[in-house]
């Protein structure tokens, strides 16, 4: 059973358990102990969003890894996706980000990314937990000049600007197209304005000015409703609202309405259809991926591949049936011909990029598909057990979708990162899945809430 790690590392409230300072560094021995795979002195790169608490955990972390003989290079606030390109740009034997991505800035996390810059699979975050719980490296105490050394990298920020920009071809750039861009007072605050301007796309920040209590607050992705606002007060031509640690990005059109993730996936998918750059005519997206995704897609004679939640299913399936793009609803787009994770980034270079090359609005390119009305509610609940064991629940799903008689879907499932159960109806007629949602609501509260 997994103790720390949920479906994104080690998260929760900084300086209560497991986000304090001493199992910062008990993290940060395992890890410097389970990547010392080769000879020679061994490197972890360390990086983090603009939280608060993120000095803390940086400082324990550093010090764990340092105890066990590794040296660490830290970047400072940098993007998730920014520190799995260094990992693999410095050839470290490791790379750490702590960041609570989308959570408010009292939470935090850490996660770790392995030498060719992929999140870790299950089993090595299995280990790194037993090496923490057995206790079995307390006895590890490298002496005199074994001790590892802490390095500032400072160009870490000009390596990950010009690699993103490397993702698009050297003759397209973006004069003539203004953005605003909402770095939602988070780990892209500089770099993600300095890309766009280099590009030659007229820009307008907001979320820029972090003070480590105001990241993810009212602004990025989770809060689009400045971003929209600021698009049609600008006249902007685009709006990207990255998320804090910046791996995902929330679009907006030139009208002022967000474009969700299923859609950004339809146009980008068709592209590189259109382009001949889509490795096996495939898509991966997951079970929350709109219906009318898996039909735009079928019609343009596109495989549209479901996975569980979570962009490491989606990366998972990916590197294992060799897939080149995939993504979520909620706005993680992975592109493996430039990057192993999913970067808001170089997510919003390629929608530039289609917006340039086409000469269309981003209003018109989202047409690529048409959304199936769905429904998506979120429950707080105190505890999470299994859902087959709640037989009212499972008596209330298969009630509701013989309602819907084949002409919709129910998904009901735990959140991976917050205490929440997320119920999500699709089907033919709004008022149909909202009373089918409701009702599923409703029996939750009563066993879970």
């Amino acid at each position: 059973m997994r103790k720390l790690f949920g479906t994104d590392g080690v998260r929760g409230v900084a300086n209560l358990d497991p986000m304090t300072s001493e199992m910062a560094m008990q993290l940060g021995r395992a890890a410097a102990h389970l990547f010392m795979r080769r000879s020679g002195r061994h490197q972890i790169v360390i990086g983090k969003d603009t939280r608060i608490s993120g000095y803390m955990l940086e400082s324990a972390l550093t010090s764990g890894v340092c105890s066990m003989g590794v040296d660490v290079l830290l970047v400072g606030p940098m993007p998730t996706p920014a520190i799995a390109f260094l990992t693999r740009s410095l050839r470290a034997d490791a790379g750490v980000m702590i960041s609570a991505s989308h959570n408010p800035y009292q939470d935090n996390g850490i996660k770790f990314f392995s030498n060719d810059g992929f999140k870790l699979p299950d089993e090595m975050e299995l280990r790194i937990e037993g090496l923490i719980v057995s206790n079995e490296i307390a006895h590890l105490r490298p002496t005199a000049d074994a001790i590892g050394k802490a390095y500032r990298i400072d160009d870490a920020e000009g390596r990950y600007i010009e690699f993103v920009k490397r993702s698009l071809p050297r003759e397209l750039d973006f004069q003539g197209i203004k953005v605003v861009v909402d770095c939602a007072n988070g780990a892209a605050y500089k770099v993600a304005p300095t890309v766009l301007r280099e590009l030659g796309a007229k820009v307008e920040v907001i979320g820029n000015m972090p003070d480590g209590m105001n990241i993810n607050a009212g602004c990025g992705a989770v809060h689009p409703e400045l971003l929209q606002k600021a698009v049609r007060e600008q006249g902007a031509h685009l709006g990207v609202a990255l998320d804090g640690d910046a791996d995902r990005a929330i679009f907006v059109c030139e009208q002022g309405r967000i474009i969700d993730g299923d859609h950004i996936m339809a146009m980008l998918a068709l592209d590189l259809h259109r382009q001949g750059k889509l490795s096996k005519q495939t898509v991966v997206g997951t079970v929350m991926s709109n219906f009318g995704l898996e039909l735009a897609m079928t019609k343009a004679g596109i495989v549209l591949v479901r996975t569980a939640v979570g962009d490491r299913y989606v990366l998972e399936r990916m590197s294992a049936e060799g897939y080149n793009f995939g993504g979520e609803q909620s706005g993680h787009f992975i592109f493996l011909d430039h990057n192993t994770t999913g970067d808001g980034l170089i997510s919003a270079l390629q929608v530039l990029s289609l917006m340039k090359r086409t000469g269309q609005p981003m209003s018109e390119l989202a047409k690529s598909m048409t959304a199936v009305p769905q429904v998506l509610l979120n429950v707080k609940v105190t505890q999470k057990p299994t859902l087959d064991t709640i037989p009212e629940l499972q008596r209330a799903i298969d009630e509701s979708e013989q309602r819907l008689n084949g002409s919709g879907r129910v998904l009901v499932r735990y959140s991976g990162t917050e205490p929440l159960l997320r119920v999500m109806v699709e089907g033919e007629r709004d008022d149909q899945i909202r009373e089918v949602a409701n009702h599923l609501v409703d029996v939750i509260k009563v066993h879970l809430g």
